[in-house]
């Protein structure tokens, strides 16, 4: 019962739930007090000891309900019409006589003790289903049955023919109800693995070659990514806020205890939270990295404190209201089509975008600001306006320029990366959701 119990609480980890070793113990002292009898208490009990939160509980109840689930259970009740007091005297193996006498709880048992036998929790990959399906059933003693039909139809009595064809009836319905199980535990045992598979494969991928097949894993991928760095930086600052512990206004403070030290003062230091300043090409070579970007850095409200989004192609325009309008999700979408923007599609200008960038926007770049540039720097042979971009680094307490394109490339063709790399403080090649998490983890 024990082993029944550690393979529930692996498949309630590898649906997300974070059942810790104290709570596994827990779960196994309630096990002991309320036994397998009734369903529903165990259901209740269970999910008091594992279940955290209300989306836990909802997690919670999905994996109970598949894992103790036999509503699948085939129907081997015997045929009424056969006379199987005929053959009733041969030398039958257990399974047999429970697929003649329809014992459906013996049946599952039978089946149970061949799950925790094979191991079946520790299936990982869809090309084990088979040999794990003919391994329950050689444990349950397919062979034996296989003996027993075999003899059946040798014995050539009427009583022993019928026996033996509803014995394999109940054969293959036998073989269906494992190999149904056998899926179930797969679903619920591999779920992570198979989704650990795709997330190592999509995280190096190049950005702009990801099929639109792809983009629920990758948000899904995008909103774990965001929800480490969330929490990594959050608990940062939280342990900044406190500081160190000071120890002469300390001392001070306790002098009326003689000694003991009941108050403890700490070292005050204020960490503001970055405020960044986001301008984009949106350019058909770059607009599926500029997607993920941005939502990358918009779903990291809890740790910058501000930021002002702007897209360019042939023009700039600032579409920072567009995120205050719309979800994160639905304002990247419209960006993706440019729905209602006032932005003109064609040739890139990054000379352009720097004017119209100076002229309107750069009051709102200070000393505190980080300006990030996610562009190839393809300029298309315009007037580049390096002297703009020293402007604006000047100004910015640090400018990152991000390129999608392969280090190689940068300064081939019409790219002035050459030139526009040394007026940055950090320059990155940038193409996967591996590049979009390390850059900004180093921003944060």
């Amino acid at each position: 019962m024990e082993r029944v119990l550690g393979d529930f609480i692996i498949a309630l980890r590898n649906a997300g739930i974070r059942a810790s070793v104290s709570e596994s113990i827990d779960a196994a002292h309630t096990l002991d007090l309320v036994g397998y009898e009734d369903r529903s208490t165990l259901k209740i009990s269970l999910a008091a000891a594992l279940a955290k939160s209300a989306r836990e509980k909802e997690i919670f109840n999905d994996c109970f309900d598949r894992f103790f689930s036999f509503t699948d259970c085939a129907d081997f009740a015997p045929d009424k019409n056969i006379d199987y007091e005929a053959v009733s005297e041969q030398s039958l193996s257990p399974l047999t006589i429970l697929l003649l006498d329809g014992d459906q709880a013996g049946i599952i048992t039978s089946m149970m003790q061949a799950v925790q036998d094979t191991q079946l929790s520790n299936m990982q990959f869809f090309t084990q289903k088979n040999p794990y399906t003919r391994r329950i059933l050689l444990y349950m003693g397919m062979e034996e049955l296989d003996r027993d039909i075999r003899q059946l139809e040798q014995a050539g009595a009427p009583g022993a023919l019928q026996q033996a064809e509803a014995l394999r009836e109940s054969r293959g319905r036998l073989f269906d109800y494992v190999r149904s199980h056998v899926e179930r535990y797969y679903n619920l045992f591999t779920e992570t693995t198979r989704f650990s598979i795709i997330e190592q494969r999509l995280k190096d991928v190049k950005l702009s070659t990801v099929e639109e097949r792809d983009f629920f894993y990758m948000l899904l991928i995008v909103k774990k990514m965001v929800k480490r760095l969330n929490d990594v930086h959050s608990r940062r600052k939280k342990s900044f806020r406190r500081g160190q512990l000071d120890f002469k206004k300390t001392l001070r403070k306790n002098i009326t205890y003689q000694g003991p030290l009941f108050d403890i003062i700490w070292k005050k230091r204020k960490i503001d939270r970055p405020s960044v300043v986001v301008i984009c090409d949106v350019s058909r070579s770059v607009r599926t990295i500029v997607r993920f970007f941005l939502l990358f850095l918009y779903s990291m409200n809890e740790v910058i404190g501000k930021i002002r989004s702007f897209i360019f192609c042939n023009n700039l325009i600032e579409v920072s209201h567009i995120f205050d309008n719309y979800s994160v999700e639905k304002a990247v979408e419209i960006l993706r089509t440019g729905q209602g923007l006032d932005i003109g599609l064609s040739r890139t200008n990054y000379g352009e975008a720097f004017l119209n960038f100076h002229g309107q926007y750069v009051r709102s770049v200070t000393n505190k600001t980080t300006v990030i540039i996610l562009g190839d720097g393809r300029n298309n042979y315009f007037d580049p306006e390096t002297a703009l971009l020293r402007k604006i680094h000047e100004k910015s307490k640090r400018l990152i320029w991000l390129n999608p394109e392969s280090i190689p490339f940068w300064g081939s063709g019409d790219s002035e990366m050459k030139r526009y790399g040394p007026l940055c403080d950090i320059v990155r090649e940038c193409s996967t959701l591996r590049h979009l998490e390390r850059i900004i983890d180093d921003i944060l």
